[in-house]
């Protein structure tokens, strides 16, 4: 086991911290918020990566896809919050899931009829198609170290514009007392409409940068909502920082574990055998570290910490 395929995975491990943190960073602004559970979450990003798969195709610009993809998913979150989920905000959680999960049925459906059953494809820019070398002689895809730095970007921006600017200020104090902000005159409707469109911006945009590491297609939002849940809850419901420490864990438990643990286990049982044992308890891995951190610290490691 060389030193080079080591940094590799952990630097796989990161990229997938990031994407990570992206859904998760917009998931837990709005439950903290505004108390939402948000299923449709995933679907926001699945509509990332389908405008950017789209106008990257029509225009044949990775980058004009980008934008279209935070604009398309920003348009479609305020659009959602304004139609359907602004009458949740006093409902209970129950109503919320049910009513975000019939979301997910119809952005799913929609995408389907507008884009067809088949996978759509993103090309790499050229301009990010090379590799870089690593310690130890081997090299690392230049996108995804690319993935590494938008997401430390777009960590810092969060951290500024919530630490450092007026609409900061009201999000923070939304999430601490809606009433009392109301009350002193901050329309509350808009700065709900504003927090869902910012959290679907950067869904959208995790979607588009994944779209061009694997194929675009219906469901895809899935499988990446439910582990940005696991991020958040092991983070710190409403805490950006907590999302980033928990995107990070998460990305790189995963993917350490699926790459060491067959290797682990076949020092004791035959190859096969510890490949699919391997494969099963990394697959369960993230879940038992949230666990044990929820055994320690119930409302994660960063709750109520921005």
């Amino acid at each position: 086991m060389s030193i080079a395929l080591i940094i590799e995975q952990l630097l796989n491990g990161l990229q997938l911290g990031v994407m990570l943190f992206l859904i998760a960073a917009g998931l837990t602004l709005i439950f903290g918020v505004m108390g939402l559970i948000n299923l449709a979450h995933g679907s926001l990003y699945m509509i990332g990566a389908f405008a950017c798969a789209a106008v990257a195709a029509a225009t044949g610009s990775f980058w004009i896809g980008l934008v279209a993809s935070l604009a398309a998913a920003a348009a479609a979150g305020a659009l959602m919050e304004v139609a359907v989920i602004r009458r949740l905000y006093e409902r209970d959680h129950l109503d919320q899931v049910l009513a975000t999960f019939a979301l997910i049925l119809i952005l799913s459906e929609g995408m389907r009829w507008l884009f067809g059953s088949f996978p759509l494809y993103l090309d790499i820019p050229p301009v990010l198609q090379g590799a870089v070398p690593l310690p130890g002689g081997g090299q690392y895809q230049l996108y995804r170290l690319a993935i590494i730095g938008v997401g430390i970007v777009v960590a810092v921006g969060l951290y500024l514009l919530i630490s450092r600017t007026r609409l900061g200020m009201r999000i923070r104090a939304g999430e601490s007392d809606r009433e009392m902000i109301a009350a002193l005159g901050v329309d509350i409707r808009t700065l709900y409409t504003v927090v869902f469109a910012l959290g679907a911006a950067l869904a959208g945009l995790a979607g588009a940068l994944v779209g061009a590491l694997q194929s675009v297609q219906v469901g895809m939002g899935e499988p990446a909502l439910i582990l940005a849940f696991v991020v958040i809850v092991i983070g710190g419901i409403g805490s950006i920082k907590g999302a980033l420490v928990g995107a990070v864990l998460v990305g790189v438990v995963d993917t350490m574990g699926r790459f060491l643990l067959p290797k682990l286990l076949a020092l004791a049982l035959p190859a096969s055998q510890a490949n699919s044992v391997g494969a099963a308890l990394a697959s369960m891995l993230i879940y038992i570290v949230m666990a044990l951190i929820l055994a320690f610290r119930p409302r994660g490691l960063f709750a109520g910490q921005a």
